[in-house]
This record gives structure tokens, C-alpha cells and sequence, in this order.
């Protein structure tokens, strides 16, 4: 449309504001008179002229383009609308709200161990957050030339550098590789001071990086499992009858599994009664004491009647 076209803009707003975009270009219409401009709550508005800011304006309301505005535009101060003469200008709406977005690693990160020479293959997620910081950047290097910027192209680009990232990170000297959910904190920080550092080269701060959790490949976690079952249990043969008898008592653990647990739990009884008869023979053996100071019937040595004598008349046994 030309400088004296008929078509008039008479709201200049973002009116399908949304939260994923950090910013929307209101361009190619003709500002008439009577135009008004819209800011809300979350949005600051830039005006361009000629690919060049002209103002910045961060509080929200309704304005009047001819009065409220242009007075304050740098180069345009003296413009002045005719009939038909309107202004054609960019108007640069940009979301100030603080976006979080989740990511997750797109492969296995290999991280360098000891013992495996492909290194540690592991999965990582969380969230993080960013805001538009540097207006000018922004401009220079993303607005200027795009009508408008979402978060996933944010999100794609902290992705394409989060491996080596995490490399870096988590291969600190003196970590645990299994236990690396400890120091999530401490390399989330770190992650999160370098790609700050990367994205204010396009205007773009990143105010929050979290990590979530680490993931291992199945193996591991499960020798993970087992070895810190084993340690709050302190003794492997322990370990090996608590999980003999939760399988029993929950009828698991079929076939081979569940023959070789009836045959051990088998083996263990025929020992406690082995044990016990001995113990009733010893007892059996030894002789028995007088009760309340009465002489026995028989002679406990020679077996000989005593009569209620209080020695052995055989043997001479003591009997009381």
C-alpha cells in the first residue's frame, strides 16, 4: 500500500497476544489519523521507521497515536497527518513475561567413565526459563527481519547446544557418574551461566535452568536398584532370605526360581529339627535331679530300687 492509500489502521495492537511468542511485528499497514495504539499488560511496544527505533513504550493503556505518540518518536516528532497522508511505520510488540519451557535431551549425552570407553550414555530433562533482555540485540539480530519469534526456535536452539553442555557439566572432577542427581543443582547453575552467556548474543537471557532428572540405560539403573536395596539391607546373605521370603509369601517366582526357594527353605527346617532333637537327647542323658528333696525310685547310675533310701543301696549312690 502506498503513503496515500485509502485503507485506514485505526487500532494498532497484538491482539492475539500469546505467551510462546516472544515477539510479533505490527507492519505493512498505513497509521492514519485518529489511529490509536494499544499496549497490555506483559507487551512493551517499539516503533520503527525505516528499519530504526523511533520510541519505546512499556505502559499499558490506549494512546493516541497523533498526540500521545508521535511527539515522543525521535525523527517524527513534527509529523503531521493530512487527509490522506498517513504514517507507514513498524510497530515492534514484545512479550516481557518470563517464558518456562521444559526440554529434554533428543539422544543419549555420552559422558566420558572410567572402564567404558564409549562413555556413559545418558538421558536428561527439567525446564528452563528466558525473557527478551536486550531490546537492541533483539532487533539487530532476530526482529529486525522476522515478523515473529516463537519458543520453540528458542527452545530448538538451547537444545543444539545442550550436549556438549552437559558434558562439560557433569564431568567435573570428583562426581558421582551414579549418582549424579546430588549435583543437579550445581550443573544446572553452571549450564545455565553458559547458555546465558550464548543467548544475550541474540538479545536473550536465560534467568532459570533446572534439571529434573538424569536417566541411565536400564541396566544400570537396575544394578543401581539392587546395590542400594543390598545397603540399607548391610548383608548380602540377609538380602538373599528377605527376597526368598517376600517371593513365598507373594507365590512369585515360579520354575527353577521357586524349586531351588523350596529346597533352601526345606534344608533350613531339617536343620532346626536335627538341632532340636539333639538338644532333647543331651537333655534326656543327663540325670534328673531330686525334686523337693526326695529320693528318686531308682538309682540314676546302677538303676536299682531305692525305696525311698537316700543312698543307692547297690552303688552308694547320694540320692538326696
Amino acid at each position: 500500500m502506498g503513503l496515500f492509500g485509502g485503507q485506514f489502521a485505526n487500532v494498532v495492537e497484538w491482539q492475539e497476544f500469546r505467551d510462546d511468542i516472544l515477539f510479533w511485528k505490527w507492519s505493512n499497514k498505513e497509521i492514519k489519523k485518529g489511529s490509536r495504539l494499544i499496549i497490555r499488560p506483559g507487551q512493551d511496544a517499539i516503533f520503527l521507521y525505516n528499519g530504526k527505533v523511533e520510541g519505546l513504550f512499556r505502559d499499558d493503556g490506549s494512546y493516541d497515536i497523533e498526540s500521545q505518540i508521535i511527539p515522543f518518536l525521535s525523527t517524527l516528532k513534527g509529523f503531521k497527518f493530512g487527509f490522506n497522508s498517513g504514517l507507514r511505520a513498524e510497530v515492534l510488540f514484545i512479550n516481557t513475561k518470563e517464558v518456562l519451557v521444559k526440554w529434554g535431551t533428543k539422544n543419549p549425552v555420552l559422558i566420558p567413565a572410567p572402564g567404558l570407553p564409549g562413555g556413559m550414555p545418558i538421558r536428561s530433562f527439567g525446564t528452563f526459563s528466558c525473557k527478551v533482555a536486550d531490546y537492541d540485540v533483539f532487533i539487530e539480530r532476530i526482529a529486525g527481519i522476522r515478523q515473529q519469534y516463537t519458543m520453540d526456535e528458542v527452545k530448538e536452539r538451547i537444545t543444539s547446544m545442550l550436549d556438549q553442555l552437559l558434558m562439560k557439566w557433569i564431568a567435573k572432577e570428583g562426581r558421582d557418574m551414579f549418582n549424579l542427581q546430588v549435583n543437579a543443582s550445581e550443573i544446572g547453575k553452571g549450564i545455565q551461566e553458559d547458555l546465558d552467556m550464548e543467548m544475550m548474543k541474540i538479545g536473550i537471557s536465560i534467568t532459570s535452568f533446572a534439571i529434573s532428572s538424569f536417566n541411565y540405560p536400564q541396566e544400570v539403573q537396575k544394578m543401581a536398584e539392587k546395590a542400594a536395596a543390598q545397603s540399607m539391607i548391610g548383608d548380602v546373605g540377609r538380602f538373599q532370605q528377605v527376597a526368598m521370603g517376600e517371593s513365598i509369601a507373594a507365590g512369585k517366582g515360579g520354575g527353577a526360581a521357586s524349586d531351588m526357594a523350596g529346597i533352601a527353605m526345606g534344608m533350613a527346617m531339617g536343620q532346626q529339627m536335627a538341632a532340636q532333637m539333639q538338644q532333647n537327647q543331651a537333655a534326656a542323658s543327663q540325670p534328673q535331679a531330686a525334686v523337693g528333696g526326695t529320693a528318686p525310685n531308682f538309682c540314676p547310675d546302677c538303676g536299682t530300687k531305692t525305696n525311698g533310701a537316700n543312698f543307692c543301696p547297690n552303688c552308694g549312690r547320694k540320692l538326696v
